[in-house]
């Protein structure tokens, strides 16, 4: 095993307040499939509802508008009869893309070692 090294108090306690901020933001259930959704395309409520297996539509309009505040996700009005609403992610929401691909590449990792130690 590979020793760390080691960080001040001061040092933990900055990344546990940066972590902290992340995880208020991104953290839960939902929000990062409602992004991961939308990566592809702007997307109506319903298809983001389809797409992410398991989520309500009160879960779902609660999710937009928390990632809408945070910058995220924009919501777009079309302004025909009838009205149609799309969210896109804005390009901040692009600042996850590392994270996102670091997520998935530690997910994927995480389940093979639980197949295999079975």
């Amino acid at each position: 095993m590979q020793l760390k090294t080691p960080v001040t108090a001061q040092e933990c306690k900055g990344s546990l307040t940066a972590i902290g901020d992340a995880l208020y933001v991104i953290g839960g259930k939902w929000k990062l499939r409602v992004i991961v959704a939308l990566r592809e395309d702007n997307k109506r409520f319903n298809e983001i509802q389809r797409t992410v297996e398991g989520i309500s539509a009160r879960v779902l309009s609660s999710e937009l508008k928390e990632l809408e505040m945070n910058g995220f996700v924009k919501r777009i009005v079309h302004p025909q009869t009838p009205v149609i609403v799309e969210y896109e992610l804005t390009e901040y929401a692009d600042t996850l893309d590392e994270v996102l691909d670091a997520l998935k590449s530690w997910g994927t990792m995480h389940r093979e070692k639980l197949k295999s130690d079975r």
